[in-house]
C-alpha cells in the first residue's frame, strides 16, 4: 500500500508546473513574437505619417488648383473665355479681330496694386507660397498648414504662348517635395 501511494504522488508531481525545458522555449517563442511585432507592426506609425503628410500636401494642391482653374487665361484676355484669345491672329472670314498680346513671360505674376484677394487670371499666381494670405482670410498659408513649405509657379511651356503650366511644389513636414502640375491651355 505504501508502495502504491509513492506512485501516485510521483505521477500527481509530474502533473503539475513546468519544466526548465518548457520554460526556455517559451521565452524563445514569445521573443520571436516581439522582434516581428517590433519590425514589421511598429514601424507601421511612420508610414501613416507620411499617408497623412501626402494626403494634405494634395488637399492643399487642389484647393489652388481649384481657384486658378476658375481664373481667366491672362489679363488680355476677356473674362467670358475670351474672344478673340489673347495671341489669337484675325479671322476675318469669322469676322474677329486680332487678340490682343498675352502678358510676356517677364511679367507673369500679379498685377501693379493687385492684392490676393483680387487676382483676376491665372498669371497671377505665380509667386505664391506659404507666406501668402489664403483668400478671403487674414490667415496665411503657413498658419493653417504648419511645417509645410508652398510655392505656385506659372510659366508658359513653349514659345507661342498658347498654355501656361501651372507647378505646385508642396513640401511636406518630413521633408518630401510633391509637384503637382497643370496645363491651362488659352480658349
Amino acid at each position: 500500500m505504501v508502495a502504491n501511494l509513492f506512485k501516485q504522488t510521483l505521477v500527481s508531481g509530474r502533473s503539475k508546473g513546468f519544466t526548465l525545458i518548457e520554460l526556455v522555449v517559451g521565452m524563445v517563442v514569445l521573443s520571436i513574437a516581439l522582434v516581428l511585432l517590433a519590425t514589421m507592426l511598429f514601424p507601421q506609425a511612420d508610414r501613416a505619417a507620411d499617408t497623412l503628410h501626402r494626403v494634405r500636401s494634395a488637399e492643399l494642391a487642389h484647393s489652388i488648383l481649384n481657384e486658378i482653374w476658375g481664373k481667366r487665361y491672362d489679363q488680355n484676355t476677356n473674362a467670358n473665355g475670351g474672344v478673340p484669345a489673347c495671341g489669337a491672329a484675325a479671322r476675318p472670314d469669322l469676322g474677329l479681330p486680332a487678340g490682343l498680346a498675352c502678358t510676356p513671360a517677364a511679367s507673369l505674376g500679379p498685377d501693379a496694386g493687385e492684392v490676393r484677394n483680387t487676382f483676376n487670371d491665372v498669371d497671377d499666381y505665380n509667386g505664391l507660397n506659404q507666406n501668402s494670405l489664403m483668400l478671403n482670410s487674414t490667415d496665411t498659408y503657413s498658419s493653417q498648414y504648419k511645417n509645410y513649405l508652398l510655392s505656385v509657379s506659372v510659366t508658359y511651356p513653349n514659345a507661342n504662348r498658347n498654355s501656361k503650366l501651372i507647378a505646385i511644389s508642396v513640401t511636406t513636414p518630413s521633408g518630401e517635395v510633391i509637384t503637382y502640375d497643370a496645363i491651362r491651355s488659352n480658349y
